[in-house]
């Protein structure tokens, strides 16, 4: 796999495309598939450049059989 870069502006192309390709993306999604560390921040970031984002609250198991109150973002058309 390709080393991802960790910029800022870059991180947010990333997690653009996935949302619109997939329409939606929880926080341990970005984190595991798109090597996001803060994805919240991005998010607030894409949000401010007039993407309709939408934040969802659900809780989601971890791989140790935790349960954790994660974000859910999904991308509105515009």
């Amino acid at each position: 796999m390709p080393k991802l870069s960790s910029n800022a502006q870059c991180q947010k192309q990333r997690l653009l495309e996935y949302l619109r390709e997939h329409g939606r993306i929880t926080t341990l999604q970005a984190r595991s598939e798109l090597d996001i560390l803060m994805p919240a921040t991005r998010i607030f970031e894409l949000k401010a450049t007039g993407n309709n984002i939408i934040t969802y609250r659900r809780h989601a198991e971890t791989g140790l059989g935790l349960h954790r109150k994660i974000a859910e973002y999904v991308l509105l058309p515009s």
